[in-house]
């Protein structure tokens, strides 16, 4: 049986919320030297923009201009941190 281990997460507004994960993932998923609470981070932030970009372009009809402009800054976001544009990082255009 494998183990589990579990990170906290916390808002802006001090509320938390845990995550389990099995034991190994995060070590598995990481890149030489990089902490698991770097792993984590960055796949929670790739997830949520794969999510709004889904939402902006590839909803059926109009998109709100609050979250286009969410969708955006999080593509921005994604960019800073990973050194290229989230369609590089995926081989996915709009």
């Amino acid at each position: 049986m494998v183990d589990t281990e579990t990170y906290t997460i916390e808002g802006p507004d001090g509320d938390t919320d845990e995550l389990e994960l099995p034991e190994g993932l995060v070590d598995t998923l990481a890149e030489q030297g990089e902490s698991p609470t770097t792993v984590v981070a960055e796949i929670a932030l790739l997830s949520f923009v794969q999510r709004s970009h889904a939402i902006v372009h590839h909803a059926e009809g109009e998109v709100p201009a609050d979250l286009d402009a969410i969708n955006e800054k999080a593509e921005a976001l994604f960019e800073e941190r990973f050194g290229m544009t989230f369609e590089e990082a995926t081989g996915h255009s709009h």
